[in-house]
C-alpha cells in the first residue's frame, strides 16, 4: 500500500474511531459512594427510558414471557453503592455501580435521584442488617400472598417514584402501571423482602446458604418429617419455602405469591428432580434443602 492509500484508509477509519471513543467516554470514570435513600431499582442497562417508556413513552419493555429482564433487584434504603462511572442526564445521573448487597455477574445501573451522595474519602458503613425472628418472617411471607410475580422484584409494594422520574407520555392502565412501578416479587425476592434484605438475593447463592438437610435417596414420605419451618427447597432457578409440615409458599409466574400443600408440591418436585445433600455433589436436574435459620433465632 502506497502512502496515498494509507492516508485514504486512515480517513475512512476516522469516523469509526471517533464513534468508539465517544461510546467509551459516555460514562465518565468516578470514585464516589452513594447511599440509597429510597427503594432503588437496579437494572443491568443504563437505558432506563427504553425499559420504562419505549418509543411511544407508554410501554414497559417485556420479553417473550412477559418479564422485565433488565431488572436485577430493588436495593433497600441504606444500601451502599460504589460508583464506577456516571453519565449526565437532564438534572440527574445514571450511575454504574457495585454493591456488597448484590455480588453477581452483572453490570448494575441506578438513577441518582434515588440516592444521597457520600464523602468519597471515607467509605460509608454498610446497611444495618438484623435478621427478624422466625415467626415474623413467616408472617411477612404470608402477608405477601397474592402479590404478583415480578422478575427482579423484592419489594412487593413497588416503587411509585418510577412514575414521577419516568413519567408516561399519556394515561396507562393498571396492569402497565403495576409493571412500571415494579410491583411484586420473584421467588428469591419473596424471602429477601421478608427478611429485610438479609438473605442472598438469588437462588444461585441460596443453594449453598445455611446448612444442608440430608435428603439424598429419600422419598417424599421420608423428607417431610425432617423439614422445619423456613427450610428452603431450592435449585438454581427457583426456591420454595416451607411454612410448616402442611404448607409451602413460593412466587412463580403467572400465579405470583401463593401457598400450596407441602406433600403435593414436594411430590411434583421430586418427580422432576433428584434430591441431593449438596448442590455441587452431582449434575443434572436436582434440588437441595437448606436450613438457614435456627432455634437461636426463633
Amino acid at each position: 500500500m502506497n502512502l496515498m492509500n494509507k492516508k485514504s484508509a486512515a480517513v475512512r477509519l476516522l469516523p469509526a474511531v471517533l464513534l468508539i471513543a465517544f461510546a467509551a467516554s459516555a460514562f465518565a470514570t468516578d470514585g464516589r459512594y452513594v447511599i440509597s435513600r429510597d427503594f432503588t431499582p437496579v437494572l443491568n442497562t443504563a437505558d432506563f427510558e427504553s425499559v420504562f417508556g419505549g418509543v411511544d413513552g407508554m410501554t414497559v419493555k417485556l420479553d417473550s414471557k412477559g418479564l422485565i429482564r433488565e431488572m436485577e433487584f430493588i436495593a433497600f434504603p441504606g444500601t451502599v453503592f460504589e460508583v464506577i462511572a456516571s453519565e449526565n442526564r437532564d438534572g440527574y445521573e445514571i450511575l454504574e455501580v457495585k454493591t456488597n448487597d448484590y455480588v453477581y455477574d452483572a453490570r448494575l445501573f441506578i438513577d441518582s435521584r434515588f440516592t444521597d451522595a457520600y464523602d468519597i474519602n471515607m467509605p460509608p458503613a454498610e446497611r444495618r442488617k438484623e435478621m427478624p425472628g422466625k415467626d415474623s418472617i413467616i408472617a411477612r411471607m404470608k402477608a405477601l400472598a397474592g402479590s404478583p410475580y415480578m422478575w427482579g422484584g423484592n419489594f412487593a409494594e413497588g416503587v411509585s417514584k418510577m412514575l414521577e422520574y419516568y413519567r408516561p407520555a399519556g394515561e396507562i392502565g393498571t396492569e402497565v402501571k403495576d409493571l412500571w412501578t415494579l410491583k411484586g416479587v420473584d421467588c428469591s425476592g419473596l424471602i429477601y423482602e421478608s427478611t429485610g434484605g438479609i438473605t442472598p438475593r438469588n437462588t444461585s447463592s441460596l443453594v449453598s446458604y445455611g446448612r444442608g438437610v440430608p435428603v439424598e435417596g429419600k422419598t417424599v414420605a421420608e423428607i417431610i418429617p425432617i423439614l422445619e419451618p423456613l427450610d428452603l427447597i431450592v435449585w438454581s432457578g427457583h426456591v420454595i419455602i416451607v411454612l410448616d409440615r402442611d404448607e409451602v409458599i413460593e412466587s412463580s409466574p403467572p400465579a405470583g405469591v401463593h401457598t400450596s400443600q407441602l406433600e403435593e408440591r414436594l411430590t411434583e418436585v421430586i418427580n422432576e428432580r433428584t434430591p441431593v445433600d449438596e448442590w455441587g455433589s452431582s449434575k443434572g436436574k436436582r434440588f437441595v434443602v437448606r436450613r438457614w435459620i435456627s432455634v437461636e433465632n426463633p
